[in-house]
């Protein structure tokens, strides 16, 4: 091997375990890996750099909007409410949601859905109490296994079709043509189904209930709430029990419902309509849950001249003071009053004030959950009228006038990509620019989207590649992969296999993937095969990272509230990672040829 192979290798070893010990911000420790090669000129500057014009990495960067938008206008939201609805046990929660991510993921790169996701599953357990040990390890996991099914599903997938490009574009790769969008799907569905299907009936028994953290019990102060349910919204006519205002098991009651000035039974297996208005006893922590439940609004408040998405949620003692005091809430706002607000719910001495909302009178002390915008915090600066206790942080009305938009939007970049119309990076770029001219997205919600971290990763990984292989060290590891594998191709999808797991579970899988690529090239020479079934391996095992909580950011989102260890992802991370091996190497020469 020659003094700049041994050189690359040792540079990438000590990044390795920098990586590892995790003491510097991986960006900085590519960065760093990076200019210390280009100062030992292993490879030209312009071959260090070209990770950062990619066009993998480019998409990449370009998805990053769109998937906020679709975000930002509460489609996820909507559509996640839709297909998941109120499973009554851990095995239907799993059934309903897994699959559903997976899907998603397909099309909305893993990280972001997961960031998006987290919040509707967490409410998810705490509206029905459910104790499933795997729900939040599943979210991750599944989203992985979707990620896998198509190009734009995973950051990997882009970065190693982008290395395809240029291996085609600089003479490398001989009558192989470009990854299409859903050429990965061939093994991608496959493994996902098998993998889905171990998630939902057998990972659940690997982890004791005991691991999952149960529903914190309801503290504090107890509330009474009236809320009207949106005509034509999510929760027109659902019944009762499939909207999760049957059970009085999670913080909430729901005792009575008006309908044009009659009262209604709520039974479980009664249907709502719009304008329905229900009234409910509430803990302090579900209360917020409530409100943010789409197809719900207070029914007492101001007109509000911003958007609701834009509101938030505070908490406030009434003054002695206060205009309100002595007043029924049914004569409340009054005309004179400076607020903009909706009352949410109201507490006496910690607990439900009476049954009847709109007759209740206002007495200095009550305290009050209230729904404002910014404006109300000017209005309330001398604290006349309310005292406030806290803002109640984490809770947002998700938006829901633009999520059939946003749908749309994202379905024609799909399409446009699928289809061979324009190449996905150009559909991505349109998507992105649809979701800002509609106003789906903002110019600043568009620029926070973008994960420059991830990218300068991305972009840097690519640039070591031009190192690993331009030093020799491709080659050198690609003789001694090919030695074990001896001259059998299909032994050598499993070393390739084995080797990109090993590492994408202890570095990131952009470096995983910028390492193996070139390797797994210099296999596919010595071997005289086909590398189309070596690339899509790399594709798939760089993100198969389920062992280590630390080899994929969506675990390391999904780690705290599921309450996991390291031992908790080894369980259950270990068996999918041998069975999603074995569907990928045995379909993949079937499906692209040895």
């Amino acid at each position: 091997m020659p003094l700049q192979a041994w050189i690359t290798l040792l540079l990438l070893v000590a990044m390795f375990a920098v990586l590892v010990s995790d003491r510097l911000p991986t960006w900085l420790v590519f960065i760093g890996t990076l200019t210390v090669m280009m100062t030992l000129r292993l490879a030209p500057e312009q071959a260090l750099l070209k990770g950062f014009a990619n066009v993998g990495v480019l998409t990449v960067a370009a998805l990053f909007p769109v998937a906020a938008g679709m975000y930002s206008t509460g489609a996820i939201s909507l559509l996640s409410h839709r297909l998941i609805g109120q499973p009554k046990s851990a095995r239907s929660a799993n059934l309903r949601i897994l699959p559903s991510i997976a899907i998603a993921s397909a099309f909305v790169n893993n990280t972001p859905m997961v960031a998006m996701m987290i919040p509707v599953v967490r409410d998810l357990k705490r509206q029905t109490g459910l104790n499933a040990p795997t729900l939040f390890m599943g979210l991750s996991f599944a989203s992985i296994l979707g990620g896998n099914m198509t190009l734009i599903g995973g950051a990997v997938n882009l970065i190693v079709a982008g290395m395809i490009v240029d291996a085609i574009n600089s003479g490398q790769l001989h009558g192989m043509s470009p990854v299409a969008i859903f050429e990965l799907a061939w093994v991608g569905v496959p493994a996902a189904v098998v993998g889905l299907l171990y998630l939902i009936f057998i990972a659940p028994r690997l982890l004791p209930e005991a691991k999952e953290r149960a529903p914190s019990s309801p503290t504090g102060r107890a509330y009474l709430s009236e809320f009207r349910v949106e005509a034509n919204s999510n929760l027109d006519g659902k019944t009762l029990d499939a909207a999760g205002f049957a059970s009085s098991s999670v913080g909430f009651r729901l005792f009575s419902i008006q309908r044009n000035g009659a009262k209604v039974t709520p039974g479980p297996q009664q249907q709502l309509r719009g304008g329905d208005v229900l009234a409910f006893t509430a803990s302090a922590e579900a209360l917020p849950v409530l409100w943010t439940t789409i197809g719900l609004v207070p029914v007492l408040g101001t007109a509000m001249q911003s958007e609701r998405h834009q509101h938030q949620l505070v908490e406030v003692v009434v003054s002695a003071n206060a205009a309100a005091v002595g007043r029924r809430l049914s004569e409340l706002p009054l005309p004179d009053s400076p607020y903009q607000m909706m009352l949410v719910g109201i507490s006496r001495n910690g607990q439900v004030p009476g049954q009847s909302f709109l007759d209740l009178r206002v007495e200095a002390g009550d305290a009050g959950v209230l729904e404002v915008d910014d404006s109300f915090f000017y209005e309330n600066r001398r604290e006349i009228d309310f005292t406030i206790t806290k803002p109640l942080e984490g809770y947002l009305v998700k938006r829901v006038d633009r999520a059939v938009l946003a749908t749309f939007i994202t379905a024609l970049m799909v399409a446009m990509g699928a289809s061979g119309v324009s190449s996905m990076l150009n559909a991505a770029l349109l998507a992105g620019l649809a979701m800002l001219l509609t106003g789906c997205l903002t110019s600043e919600q568009a620029w926070r989207s973008l994960q420059w971290n991830t990218l300068v990763v991305l972009g840097a990984a690519l640039g070591l590649e031009s190192a690993v292989t331009g030093s020799g060290l491709s080659e050198a590891v690609g003789k001694l992969c090919a030695a074990l594998a001896g001259n059998s191709p299909r032994i050598a999808l499993g070393v390739v296999f084995g080797v990109t797991i090993l590492l994408t579970n202890i570095i990131s899988n952009g470096a995983t993937a910028a390492f193996m690529f070139p390797v797994a090239l210099s296999m596919s020479e010595k071997l005289g095969t086909n590398f189309k079934p070596l690339a899509m391996i790399v594709m798939v095992a760089a993100s198969c990272a389920f062992i280590n909580p630390a080899g994929f950011q969506t675990n390391l989102m999904v780690q705290k509230d599921g309450g996991y260890g390291f031992g908790d992802f080894a369980r259950v991370g270990i068996p999918l990672t041998a069975i999603v091996g074995v569907v990928v190497v045995l379909l993949a020469p079937i499906v692209y040829g040895l």
